[in-house]
Order: structure tokens, then sequence, then C-alpha cells
């Protein structure tokens, strides 16, 4: 049954029903929602939420669950993601699972609490120091954010790595019908890994940490991590296509610039334009092979973003010259309207020539 959900407090809902076990998080608008709505939720199931003094210390609080085998998150916006990178990536060297929703805002320094899509790069490239790689997932509607928060969790667990949910400020805000996913069990069971840190007597002593300094065991290290990569890049792949099959032109957008573009999309049809979309829900692993397949058949591609042009380099890359590439953006949380994505849409297609 459909229900009126708000995107922050839908997330969170959607973790609980995943099994999450503990939360860890620090207030920040335009989050904080899901930390107030796990203030509450958390101890009514005599689970564990704690807000920490500061999203550094809430991060390796999630490091030290994590490595007892338990399923953990947090969540934060643009300025305290940036400041649990070096947790981040000690989680990453050391091989352990966990969900972050990063609810984006603009930017750069603290900026605003508006809407914006500008920590792509951040994120999307790994973020903290090393040659790593993060699983990033980008909702575009309250439904799909609570699903991929749902689903994230047996991601991170499958691979031993951390998911972000890469959410703008608009898609943590805003207020749709959705439905919930049912109520996992949470069994403290399915964190006694063989892996984890759990005091067990009766078997090997299990230790966890990211500090290796001989280079050769860190390299051998790096190569195990980049051929997990790979299985994520062949298996975790997702997106969305709108009205690609006989698209002459196509528009790639994520996230709340990828609904204003299907709007757009919508009235150029209308126009008779042969134009479609391409919404990429993983971020990492990006979906290349499609876009590349795409380019086989379009004459141009327009990106649309709320930041200055970040997700079009990877755009550019799976295109790989065999069409131009154009960008729209609007910048420091202001949101584009479809009118103006129409216009962009109406410039290529006229003048498709004039952008290679």
């Amino acid at each position: 049954m459909k229900q009126l959900l708000k995107g922050n407090e839908a997330m969170a809902e959607a973790a609980v029903r995943a099994g999450v076990e503990a939360y860890f998080g620090y207030p920040i608008t335009p989050q904080t929602e899901l930390l107030e709505y796990m203030s509450r939720r958390m101890p009514e199931l005599n689970r564990v939420f704690l807000q920490a003094e500061s999203e550094v210390a809430a991060i390796n609080m999630v490091y030290g669950a994590a490595c007892a085998g338990t399923r953990v998150m947090t969540s934060s916006s643009s300025p305290g993601v940036s400041l649990m990178m070096e947790g981040v990536s000690y989680i990453a060297g050391s091989e352990v699972p966990c969900v972050i929703v990063d609810v984006m805002r603009g930017g750069p320094g603290l900026g605003n609490i508006a809407p914006a899509q500008a920590d792509y790069f951040q994120v999307v490239k790994g973020g903290g120091h090393g040659d790593y790689r993060l699983i990033v997932l980008a909702p575009a509607t309250v439904q799909e954010a609570i699903d991929l928060t749902y689903e994230a969790f047996d991601i991170a667990d499958k691979y031993r790595h951390t998911v972000v949910i890469l959410a703008d400020g608009n898609v943590g805000q805003l207020m749709e019908p959705a439905e919930l996913p049912p109520m996992r069990p949470c069994d403290p069971g399915r964190a006694r890994a063989p892996w984890a840190l759990t005091g067990a007597a009766g078997r090997r002593k299990n230790i966890i940490s990211s500090i290796n300094l001989v280079p050769e065991v860190e390299e051998e290290f790096n190569r195990k991590l980049q051929a997990q990569l790979d299985v994520i890049r062949r298996h975790e792949v997702r997106y969305y296509e709108y009205e690609t099959v006989d698209a002459e032109y196509v528009v790639v957008a994520f996230g709340t610039a990828g609904r204003v573009a299907q709007t757009a999309v919508k009235q150029a049809r209308v126009l008779g334009l042969p134009v479609g979309l391409f919404r990429p829900i993983s971020l990492f692993p990006f979906p290349e092979e499609r876009l590349a397949e795409l380019a086989q058949q379009a004459r141009g591609f327009l990106v649309v973003e709320m930041n200055a042009g970040q997700m079009v380099e990877d755009v550019r890359l799976a295109v790989n010259g065999q069409a131009p590439v154009r960008f729209y953006g609007r910048m420091g949380g202001v949101v584009p309207l479809p009118d103006e994505v129409l216009t962009s849409i109406r410039h290529m297609t006229a003048k498709q020539e004039d952008y290679r």
C-alpha cells in the first residue's frame, strides 16, 4: 500500500526494514530528518542510535561497528561527507561493509541547503586516498530511494564494500506516494561473518587493518581490490531509459536533473523531435557499455546536471567521440527548469554540428 512519504524519512525506514542494527550520524541540512527519524525509530526497536560529536566521529563509529560484522549506516550532506572521507578510505582498506546516504547541497564550502549534484566527483571517483571506488546509487524518486536503500545493505554485504545512496536535496525533501518494503528480522547472527571481530573462541584469530607497510603486500591487496571492482562492474550496473528506441538525440541526467530532463524530453517529443532520456542509476559502476551502444545510433548527447559539469566527463569517455556531447548545468543549488533543458535540446537538434 502506498503512503505519502518524505524522501529522508523514507530512506530511514527502508534502512530499518532492511535490518540495519546501528546508526551513527550528525545533523546537517538537508538530511537532518533522516537522523531525526532514526533517533526515534532505532530505540523503539532496541537498536543502536548515536548522534556523534562530528562527522569524523560518526564515520569512525561506523568503521568500528562494521568491523564487528554489524549492519551499519550513516548519513550526511556534502560538507559532512567531505569530513568522512579519511574514514571511508580506511573502511575500503579494511574490506568491511557499510551504507552511507549523502543528501547533496549547494557548495563549495558551507554553501547552502538547496539541492545540488556537485558531490559527483567526491563520491563517484572514490573520495578519500587510494585506489578504491565506492558503489554509488542515485535515486530520482522517493520510491527509488526506498528500493535502493533497502537493497544497498545486501550489496554491501555481498562485496564487503561501501555503498553510497547519492541523493540530491530535492529527493531528500520532497514528498511522494511510495510503498515501503517488508520488515526483515534484525538478525545479529548474520553479522557474525567469518571475518568479523566477534571475540569468539575456537577459531583462527581475526585481524582487520588497513595498514600494509610492505609495498608488495599493499600492491597485492590493491590487485585483489581491482579484481573485485571488475566483478562489480559486470553485475551491478543500473539505468533507466525513456524513448531511446528511435532516439537520434539522447539527454543524459541523474537524480532530480533526470526527472526534469524527462519532462523536457516529453515536451520535445510533442514538438516532433526524436529525443530520448538515459538516466544512470548506478554512478559507479557507470553504465558506459549501454551509452556506447546508444552512441552508435545517436547524432548527439546532452548532459544535464546540477553542477558545473562532472558526470559529463564519464559520458564523454563512454561515447568516445562517436557523437558530440553538449552540457547544460545549473550550480549552487539552482534546479534547472524543463523549459531550459528543452531550449538546449532544440539548439542541439537544430545546430548539432556546432557542438562538435
